[in-house]
């Protein structure tokens, strides 16, 4: 395989169930990276990486579910929610009694309490009637099927929603996907999708595996997932992404350049 680049999601893909990275994972991504391969994540999270992943073993990454790309320190895709479409939506579904949410820049603006159920966040109270800020991602926790109905028929047309296993859905603009912010990695670095190998387990990973050359489904991933994978490696708690980097790629012994 001439893999010139692996992207993994992180939350049931690269990170265990406790959120932690093992070491062995950790040793096999530092490999790849002395083989001339570059290691990038994908995630839905923002700021959280920080306490969650080293950085020194990344040449880049992708947040917000594909609202941003960094390679290095260099951003090279940004897809953000406008104001003028993230303030109504946010005051509609404020007045139809659903809990929402918007991000921007590691803040996060809350009709309620966010902590009432993702205890390590903090959040500004908003009254979203007059919000006035762009967002790279709004979400909700679903509480039951009506309120996923409300949030479609109140969603605008250039944004899109996905619901992950854990029932957040997040709502993006249309071209805040992980496959595009990927591609423009890989167009700045001068690799072709054809080279690029990609882990992952939930629903928003599904436009990724489909993009990238060699789509990797984790063993705890959705069926719905594995359906679309080309391969199947173990689950996020047996070390699935490393165990399968070391039998396809170190293995190997070939150098890439």
């Amino acid at each position: 395989m001439n893999i010139k680049m692996i992207v993994t999601d992180l939350d049931g893909t690269l990170l265990r169930n406790d959120k932690t990275v093992s070491g062995r994972t950790i040793s096999t991504l530092q490999k790849c990276r002395l083989k001339g391969i570059k290691v990038t994540y994908a995630t839905a999270r923002s700021d959280s990486v920080k306490e969650l992943f080293p950085a020194d073993v990344l040449d880049g990454c992708v947040s917000t579910n594909g609202a941003a790309a960094y390679a290095g320190e260099v951003q090279v895709y940004n897809r953000l929610i406008p104001s003028e479409t993230a303030g109504p939506f946010l005051s509609a579904a404020n007045e139809a009694g659903i809990k929402i949410a918007a991000q921007l820049n590691g803040k996060h603006y809350a009709n309620f309490d966010i902590s009432e159920i993702w205890d390590w966040l903090q959040s500004e109270l908003t009254n979203f009637k007059f919000y006035e800020r762009d967002s790279e991602k709004i979400y909700s926790q679903i509480e039951n099927q009506e309120t996923i109905e409300l949030l479609k028929r109140k969603l605008p047309d250039d944004l899109y929603m996905v619901v992950a296993r854990d029932n957040l859905a997040m709502i993006m603009h249309k071209e805040a996907v992980k496959s595009k912010a990927v591609a423009a990695l890989a167009d700045y670095w001068g690799i072709n999708k054809s080279e690029i190998a990609a882990f992952g387990d939930d629903l928003n990973d599904i436009d990724l595996l489909r993009y990238c050359g060699i789509s990797v489904a984790m063993g705890n991933a959705l069926d719905e997932v594995k359906s679309d994978a080309g391969h199947i490696c173990d689950s996020n708690e047996n070390d699935g992404v490393a165990i399968w980097l070391e039998e396809n790629i170190l293995k190997t012994g070939r150098v890439l350049k």
